[in-house]
């Protein structure tokens, strides 16, 4: 099998053992993102759509949720008062560390399947893709200011 679609399968299956832990602590894959945006800086609804790549329409239920179990918070936009910017309460910067701590130890126990120079390779690589992704998103951000 061609070294791409193993890279995608294995990413596809990846996928599934974070969303299947992320459960285990009361988080859907969407609410982790949510979660994560937030934690770096509060802002409105459309840039945390933007940052995801999804529709503020897909992302507004998400929110909602968040919001009904009191891990986001909505606040009058400091720049623009017709705006609601989006913060993580306390209770979200938990939720957020109970989802990080979940996944990465699924991580390491996946990890631990591997000998050590493998597993750090494997490590490595994710935080490779982090960067690609990353790029990619303030790549789509630049264009549309």
């Amino acid at each position: 099998m061609d070294e791409e679609v193993t890279a995608a399968r294995a990413a596809a299956r990846l996928a599934r053992q974070v969303e299947q832990v992320l459960a285990e602590v009361d988080l859907s894959v969407a609410q982790y993102r949510v979660l994560a945006v937030l934690a770096e800086e509060s802002v409105a609804a459309g840039l945390v759509a933007r940052r995801l790549a999804v529709r503020p329409p897909t992302l507004t239920s998400v929110i909602d949720g968040l919001v009904g179990r009191g891990l986001v918070d909505r606040r009058p936009d400091a720049d623009d008062r017709r705006r609601q910017a989006l913060c993580l309460t306390p209770a979200g910067a938990r939720a957020l560390t109970a989802g990080d701590d979940a996944v990465a130890g699924r991580l390491r126990a996946l990890a631990s399947r591997l000998d050590a120079r493998r597993a750090e390779r494997a490590v490595r690589a994710l935080g490779d893709w982090q960067d690609a992704l990353d790029r990619t998103i303030e790549d789509k951000l630049a264009v549309r200011r």
